[in-house]
């Protein structure tokens, strides 16, 4: 018999891997643009970005369970994806 809150503790368990993941990904990728792509770009500056993405990626390392503040730097991450990151691969022409 299938034991549902098993599947669901699973679920959660690999989604919460996947956005641990989401986030290291983004805060890698805000390192790797300089500050000047950022100010090209018209968007917020290198260290902002590196700052929020990495105190997310931290917050989902060391509480995993906090489920508020990590929507929040949920949200930031897939702004820098669907946002910040195409204009400033365009600002450096990187594909």
């Amino acid at each position: 018999m299938v034991n549902v809150f098993q599947m669901q503790g699973t679920l959660m368990f690999l989604v919460v891997i996947v956005l641990l993941v989401l986030k290291g990904y983004v805060f890698i990728s805000a390192l790797m643009f300089s500050g000047e792509a950022y100010e090209a770009a018209g968007k917020l500056t290198k260290t902002a970005w590196a700052a929020i993405t990495g105190i997310g990626f931290a917050f989902a390392l060391l509480y995993p369970g906090g489920m508020l503040i990590n929507l929040v730097f949920t949200v930031a991450a897939l702004v820098y994806l669907a946002d910040v990151r195409p204009a400033l691969r365009e600002v450096t022409s990187r594909r």
